[in-house]
């Protein structure tokens, strides 16, 4: 959440369970985490805070429902797999 429209994305859309925002892949890109979600797919709709784009190149933020299961998912190092 960085300013008044907390359930809307850098694309304006809403946010919806599969959304994840990524600095370092394109918007409406699409990515399986198959080590932890399966087959699931989500989709870039966001953007990151511009100081994980120095400091983690790669990192990823998945949208959880509220931040309980955020906190409970943590943060992990994974592999992705982006859909052509």
């Amino acid at each position: 959440q960085t300013d008044n429209t907390p359930f809307h994305t850098a694309t304006g859309d809403e946010v919806f369970d599969g959304l994840i925002a990524a600095n370092f892949l394109e918007f409406g890109t699409q990515i399986k985490i198959p080590g932890i979600f399966g087959e699931k797919i989500f989709t870039v709709k966001d953007r990151m805070n511009r100081r994980f784009t120095n400091k983690h190149p790669h990192h990823i933020d998945i949208w959880f429902k509220n931040r309980k299961e955020a906190k409970k998912f943590g943060v992990k190092n994974i592999e992705i797999l982006v859909l052509q």
